[in-house]
């Protein structure tokens, strides 16, 4: 269930300066090194100063990204790090504190000299949300530029049809706006988490699974009402990714994958530290891997669903049990409970729901190699399947990489909107310091 971002406007962050529209935004300020030499004579290449509108801007990106990923710093620690003269240290920094981007954090003393005065980001320069739309709940968050979680939210999800799912999210984002203080439009960026991945042929998601409807372009219409040209979709196993590799297990290493096992299947991949889309925004999508096993497998489900999550995913988990003779109302939570306890045939589900788990982990392997594997969703978390997972997984891999379970819990895919929410609000400061006037 890995997707892609949907290209969205820049939406103006709160401050005294707007971002441009997306069409209009400048290139990104990254210093090219300049040649020693003179172009060739009639080679039509030219040489030109910088203007000082773009060095400032980028001294002022420069020391932004210092302090936020120091922490608060004093002017004299800056110039050291940056490089920079004092003098332009001291310009830069009371540009950027005008634009409210920075405040004075304090002051350091128990050193000799004069006490410094000590610059930190200035949380409120933005705000982002975060939600997540899942079958069963709504979740949602709002967090500061900091990384600071200031509200925090999730409801029962009853809506059956497009435009009751989308009047769910936007009755959470204003519930959390309202905890917060600040209405919905002074939000800097909007993240939401959902099933499937942009289709841009059809401005519509693809691939949502069993949220039925939500691959209608009805649905996007709505939220981009709603949540204005911030809007960003991501698919959410991707989301639970990104927050695996800010907040969990994923911090430690370079290459892992995050699979999802619940009401659907999905997995997440960062490879190099970076979260993989491939070319149309389905790396990741195991869902349709050609993969089936147990009495748990659907023909109709998997022409709809995909082979694998239609024998995987907890409907195939339910199926299996009932096909087995298991009586009264079966879940897959009942299901793995019932095996925790000794019933032999909830222990051959969850046997072969492991087989069929190991199966999928090695062909990952067999592909990109990742030192690590984490199991999340309902199912990937159940107590005792990791283990039995591992140990299916053990007979058959060429290399067996490390697996744990997400400690991340149900608002995984919210705090992976907010880590790809705040990079995004980020670049909308930049964009606002690239274009502002001194």
């Amino acid at each position: 269930m890995t997707g892609t971002a949907e290209p969205a406007l820049a939406s103006p962050p709160p401050g005294p300066a707007s971002a441009p529209a997306a069409s209009e935004q400048a290139p990104a300020l990254t210093p090219r090194p300049a040649s020693a030499l003179p172009p060739p004579e009639n080679s039509g290449a030219s040489l030109f100063a910088a203007r000082p509108s773009l060095i400032r801007a980028m001294n002022e990106q420069l020391l932004l990204e210092h302090i936020r990923q120091r922490g608060p710093c004093s002017r004299a620690e800056l110039a050291r790090v940056s490089g920079l003269s004092k003098p332009t240290v001291s310009l830069a920094l009371d540009n950027v504190e005008r634009a409210g981007l920075v405040r004075i954090a304090g002051q350091r003393t128990g050193v000799p000299g004069r006490s410094a005065r000590l610059y930190e980001i200035r949380p409120d320069a933005g705000l982002v949300l975060g939600l997540d739309i899942g079958h069963d709940y709504v979740r949602g968050a709002i967090a500061d530029l900091s990384g600071e979680i200031r509200a925090r939210q999730s409801l029962r999800a009853h809506a059956t049809s497009v435009r009751g799912r989308v009047a769910e999210l936007v009755g959470l984002a204003d519930l959390l706006c309202e905890s917060v203080g600040v209405a919905r439009p002074a939000i800097t960026q909007t993240v939401i988490g959902s099933p499937g991945v942009y289709d841009p042929r059809r401005n519509a998601m693809k691939l949502t699974g069993g949220l039925r409807g939500w691959d209608r372009p009805a649905a996007l219409t709505g939220l981009r009402e709603a949540f204005g040209p911030s809007l960003v979709m991501e698919n959410d196993v991707d989301a639970a990714a990104l927050a695996e590799r800010a907040l969990g297990h994923g911090r430690e290493v370079e290459h892992f994958a995050f699979v999802h096992i619940g009401t659907g299947i999905g997995m997440g991949l960062v490879l190099g530290g970076q979260l993989l889309r491939g070319a149309h925004g389905v790396a990741g999508e195991i869902a349709f891997m050609p993969l089936s096993g147990g009495a748990g497998t659907d023909e109709q489900e998997a022409r709809k669903r995909g082979t694998l999550e239609a024998s995987a995913s907890a409907s195939g988990v339910v199926r299996a049990a009932r096909r087995g003779g298991m009586r009264g109302p079966v879940s897959a939570r009942r299901v793995f409970e019932a095996a925790s306890g000794g019933d032999q045939l909830a222990v051959t589900v969850v046997a072969e729901e492991a087989r069929l788990i190991a199966k999928t982990i090695c062909a990952v392997v067999t592909v990109v190699d990742p030192d690590l594997i984490v199991l999340g969703g309902g199912i990937g978390r159940a107590p005792g399947f990791a283990e039995a997972v591992t140990r299916e997984l053990e007979g058959i891999t060429p290399v067996m990489p490390a697996i744990r379970v997400s400690a991340l819990g149900t608002d995984a895919v919210v705090d992976g909107c907010l880590a790809a929410g705040t990079e995004l609000a980020w670049g909308r400061v930049m964009t606002v310091l690239s274009t502002a006037q001194p």
